[in-house]
Order: structure tokens, then C-alpha cells, then sequence
């Protein structure tokens, strides 16, 4: 890991600090860049996730796609856990800790932009920070990339729907025509540049060059997310001021299902027996999400001030950490999965 992404969480915390100190010394200044709006899309915030989310999509190829089959198992538990687990059992954990036990804590005219954005958070995979993960638990790096060109295929298609279902069972009005330029914005038109970008690097470069390019942006990502970040601080200032805790309070429900999630594919891998440098990006994939895309989706649909946008930042914070524990269980318990998995 790189020193920006071995360090996230303190670049996040640093940018609570100071978007919240910055939102109280300019105000005017975040009250223009959040006018700046077309369609209902802020153009300071659409510029800096097109910053962020293109180059993690070159990291994607397509071409793996025909070696799904070979490690069938990893990836029909993959596939399971991330489309029909992760986003209703995050659905539930936000109604059961937003919506009813954390509830007299939290501001009662957030509490379902909340759910909302953990929803979002939930409703699809993480993309790039995944081949991360897989080469610190020694997954085998080309079911990874498989599963990971597999999931943004299926991201195209099923993340509006899913969306659009999950805040509808919440009682959340959902605003489709926002939801589906949300789409188009912010998954397929970075995902056609990123994809010809790639192609013509390697036709000049080949995999060196594209290697050399990808290190070159990693920082500009990260600074975009960061910068981001420091925006929706701005905004969240006041009620984060007032209610110090919420954040704390929010990440309860996230870790909850990032072990739960990682959990059950994990254990799901055992049983069918397949092999370790399998099951562990499973649950690695199974357990993290697209934080960029759900922050895109989150500001777009309710706001840069929403609770909704609030919630996703949150997945942000704790995302390294908690994930860095998951690689920690993962490898530790190798003896454990295998000879369970040579029983099945």
C-alpha cells in the first residue's frame, strides 16, 4: 500500500477538521460552489469524483472476464454476497441501529437520510482498493480481477434498480431521473473513458506503461477524494459540531456488516471447498464497497449537506481499517479454512 493509502483514515479525520473549520470561516465560499449546479449536478463535486473514480476503472479488464468459470464456486459466493446479502442485510442493519436503537442520539430530521446513505454505501463493490486487499491476504490475482471486471459489468446494470428498490422499501422518495444521471455520470461515462484510456496505454506501452501511469495518478485520486471530502465537511460543520457523536454512531451499522458480510462469504467458500487464495478476496470483495461512487450518488440524490452524504463519509473513515483487520483474520485463520475445506 501506498503512503496516502495506508494512512486514510488520518487524511479523512485531518479533512473533517478542516472542512468543518473552513465552513465556519467561509461560508460564502461553499454556499457558491454548491450553487454551482446543472441538472441538479454540482460541477465542483462531479469534477473531483471523475478525478477519483477514472483512474481506479483502468485498473479494470474486461478481457478476465473469461476466466469467471475456472473458480466458479469463489465467484457464484461473491456474486451472492454482494448482490443479494451485502445491500438488504445493510438495509436492515440501518433501519435496526439508525432507524430504532442509535435513533435518540441521532438528529430525528436525518434519521432517514441516513439510512439512505448507508444503503447507497451497500449497493455496490469496491473496485480498485480490492487488488489491495487480495495481494496482502495472497489472493490469486486473476480470479480477483475477474470478479472485479464481473461486478462492474453487473454495476451497469442492476446498481439504479437496486438502489431505487432498497430507498423505496425505506419509505425514501426516490428521484429516478436523478438516480439514473447519477449512473450515467458517475459509472458509465468514467468507466467508457477509463476503459479506451487503458487500451490505448497498452497499445503504445503495453503493462509497464500502464502500471507507470496508474502509480502516477493514485495521488491525484486520492487528493480528489480528499478534497471532496473537505466539501461535505464544509457543509456538515454546524450539525457535526452539535452532535459530535453522530459519526461515531454511524459507523456502528457499517462495521457490523463489513465483518458480517466478509464473514459469510468466507465461510461460505469453506464449505464449498474452495481454495484459500480464493475465499479470501471473496470476503474481501464481499465485505468492501464502491465509497466513491455511493459519496457521487449520495450528493447527487439529497445534497451536499444531506445526512445521506454524511453516512457515506463515514464508510470512508473506517473503510482501511476495517478492512486491514479483515486481511489480519483472513490470514491468520489459513490452517483453520483449509483443513475444513479439504473436508468438504
Amino acid at each position: 500500500m501506498s503512503f496516502f493509502e495506508r494512512n486514510l483514515t488520518l487524511w479523512v479525520a485531518l479533512c473533517i477538521v478542516v472542512g468543518v473549520a473552513l465552513g465556519r470561516l467561509a461560508p460564502g465560499v461553499f454556499a457558491a460552489a454548491a450553487g454551482a449546479e446543472i441538472a441538479k449536478v454540482n460541477l465542483p463535486v462531479a469534477l473531483l469524483v471523475w478525478a477519483m473514480i477514472a483512474p481506479m476503472l483502468m485498473r479494470v479488464d474486461f478481457s478476465a472476464l473469461g476466466g469467471v468459470a475456472k473458480h466458479w464456486r469463489g465467484v457464484g459466493v461473491t456474486l451472492f454476497v454482494n448482490w443479494m446479502v451485502k445491500p438488504f442485510s445493510m438495509a436492515l442493519l440501518g433501519w435496526l441501529f439508525v432507524g430504532w436503537l442509535l435513533r435518540p442520539w441521532l438528529p430525528a430530521d436525518q434519521i432517514e437520510s441516513y439510512i439512505a446513505g448507508l444503503i447507497l454505501l451497500a449497493a455496490a463493490p469496491c473496485t480498485a482498493m480490492v487488488f489491495v486487499w487480495s495481494n496482502l491476504c495472497r489472493g490469486d490475482a486473476n480470479f480477483t480481477l475477474s470478479q472485479v471486471a464481473l461486478n462492474d459489468a453487473i454495476m451497469l446494470v442492476a446498481f439504479a434498480p437496486l438502489v431505487g428498490l432498497l430507498l423505496g422499501l425505506s419509505t425514501i422518495v426516490v428521484p429516478w431521473a436523478t438516480l439514473l444521471l447519477s449512473v450515467a455520470l458517475y459509472i458509465l461515462a468514467p468507466l467508457a473513458l477509463a476503459q479506451a484510456a487503458r487500451a490505448r496505454i497498452l497499445k503504445r506501452g503495453g503493462e509497464a506503461a500502464l502500471a507507470a501511469t496508474l502509480k502516477r495518478l493514485q495521488p491525484v485520486s486520492i487528493g480528489a477524494l480528499l478534497a471532496t471530502l473537505v466539501l461535505l465537511f464544509g457543509f456538515q460543520g454546524e450539525r457535526i459540531l452539535e452532535q459530535p457523536t453522530v459519526i461515531g454512531l454511524l459507523a456502528i451499522p457499517i462495521l457490523v456488516q463489513v465483518y458480517f458480510n466478509a464473514g459469510v462469504a468466507y465461510l461460505l467458500n469453506r464449505w464449498s471447498g474452495e481454495a484459500h487464495c480464493v475465499a479470501g478476496p471473496s470476503a474481501l470483495i464481499g465485505a468492501s464497497n464502491f465509497f466513491e461512487l455511493a459519496v457521487a450518488a449520495a450528493i447527487s440524490l439529497f445534497g451536499l449537506s444531506s445526512g445521506a452524504a454524511l453516512a457515506t463519509v463515514v464508510g470512508v473513515l473506517i473503510e482501511v481499517p476495517a478492512m486491514l483487520s479483515v486481511v489480519w483474520i483472513v490470514n491468520r485463520s489459513q490452517d483453520w479454512f483449509e483443513k475444513g475445506a479439504r473436508s468438504a
